[in-house]
């Protein structure tokens, strides 16, 4: 099925209305969601629309949250997400983070208390749009073992950095600190396919290729899969993320982060802090030089990288592009959408008595 990105954006802010978002949320929350899908990012998109739901029902969703600065100084904040969305949460941090970033050059917010934010680029382009760089970055489930350990002990942990340039689109690095963020596992489960290598290990920590493998027992891979290719600097990443948003915001941390929904698993046992934790930031161009300037250099940089000697049938592109240009389609010709996320979307309707026209 392709499914409208209107009409699909309408029934994913009547799900969020319909356990108690305002609409205002709602209609925040589902534009952050549908917008993966329409990038390409099908794992983070409407995919994980009922695992929201899920964290409704166990309690652990607070639809009205009352999201506010904890500790503040003029170009940081802490902000307690209140148990909301953090599809809501995550783009009231970044707006006050630009807002602080236009005082004071830069912007940088801890946030607390939150919920699974969605992609991380959506974040850090909030910045872009202000003529700044944006930053955004979260923990999440101990899904992740550390370089030669068995113990699952970090999330996926997600990076995102959007850089501004003049005639060029932006640049926009979002990427897990995993070889592969666990949405990419739900979608071979879906299709009944096994991983590549170097994504997943078993139980007892052996390199296998079963697309299960996280729920009997095994784990994600740090990027870079197994020392020899890297796997420290991943782990390194991971590690750095989870310090950012977990222990500088107060949020817990490392293997007491609550799971998502889709983790095979919904409470978290010991805390060790508050919730989900992000991290995010904006930096003012022109605190460093005149935003012109620096934009045209990076349509500079943007075009010789992209005219660079590539290998036969290749071409060099630009971190963004991929998902830039399959928005562009996806916009026109509509959405793909796998069956069982069909499934799970017509069991929300059913459930919330909502018509359900995506199509």
């Amino acid at each position: 099925m392709q499914a409208d990105y209107q009409q699909l954006k309408a029934f994913v802010s009547s799900v969020f209305e319909s356990i108690g978002c305002p609409a205002q949320d709602a209609d925040l929350a589902a534009h952050v969601l549908v917008s993966a899908d329409a990038r390409g990012i099908d794992s983070h998109g409407v995919a994980r629309l009922a695992g929201y739901v899920r964290l409704y029902d166990n309690g652990r969703l607070n639809p009205k949250p009352q999201i506010r600065i904890l500790h503040e100084s003029p170009s940081t904040a802490l902000v307690d997400g209140d148990r909301g969305l953090g599809l809501v949460v995550a783009p009231k941090a970044m707006e006050i983070a630009t807002e602080k970033a236009a005082v004071a050059g830069t912007g940088w917010v801890a946030v607390q208390n939150s919920n699974h934010f969605g992609i991380a680029g959506y974040h850090a382009m909030k910045a872009v749009e202000k003529d700044m760089i944006g930053w955004a970055m979260t923990h999440a489930a101990p899904l992740v073992t550390p370089t030669f350990s068995r113990e699952k002990l970090l999330g996926t942990n997600p990076i995102a950095v959007g850089i501004p340039a003049n005639e060029e689109p932006a640049f926009l690095a979002d990427f897990a600190s995993t070889a592969v963020a666990y949405g990419k596992l739900e979608i071979l489960q879906r299709k009944g396919l096994d991983t590549p290598s170097g994504w997943v290990q078993d139980k007892d920590g052996n390199p296998c290729n079963d697309a299960f493998a996280i729920k009997n027992g095994g784990a994600l891979l740090p990027l870079g899969g197994d020392r020899e290719h890297g796997s420290h600097k991943g782990y390194a990443l991971g590690a750095i993320v989870d310090i950012l948003s977990g222990v500088l915001s107060g949020a817990n941390f490392g293997p007491w982060v609550p799971p998502f929904a889709t983790a095979g698993f919904m409470q978290a046992g010991e805390t060790v802090g508050n919730g989900t934790g992000h991290f995010l930031g904006a930096m003012r161009i022109d605190a460093f030089r005149p935003a012109d300037a620096f934009k045209d250099d990076m349509d500079k940089w943007i075009r010789r990288f992209r005219a660079a000697d590539a290998v036969e049938g290749k071409k060099v592109i630009i971190p963004g592009d991929p998902e830039r240009e399959l928005e562009m389609i996806r916009m026109q010709d509509g959405i793909p959408l796998l069956d069982p996320v069909i499934a799970d979307l017509k069991g929300l309707a059913s459930r919330f008595s909502i018509d359900f026209k995506i199509a």
